[in-house]
């Protein structure tokens, strides 16, 4: 699936101005949600076990979102723009 993050994403005016990039927590959080509806599944309340950013992410971007169950109530992420991984974790969720 794909997130394409709006030219005008209100996070982007403060990170940083004349260079503007998406915030970690809001990349995480709208990763978080496009898995779940996805899959059809709820993953609040979660316990993010891991998390890590590689490359930036700019307003317009187009996000790549890659996921799969590792075990019974984690599911490990991949994200990525252009071909070039952004955003990789794992999380754990006790009421799928």
């Amino acid at each position: 699936m794909e997130y394409l993050v709006p030219v005008q994403h209100p996070a982007a005016d403060g990170h940083f101005p004349g260079n503007p990039i998406i915030p970690g927590a809001v990349l995480l959080a709208e990763t978080l949600q496009a898995i779940a509806d996805s899959a059809a599944i709820r993953l609040a309340p979660c316990q993010i076990k891991s998390a890590k950013f590689f490359q930036p992410v700019r307003p317009g971007d187009r996000m790549l979102i890659d996921f799969a169950q590792s075990s019974p109530g984690e599911i490990r992420f991949t994200c990525a723009v252009d071909g070039k991984t952004v955003l990789a974790g794992q999380v754990k969720c006790d009421h799928q």
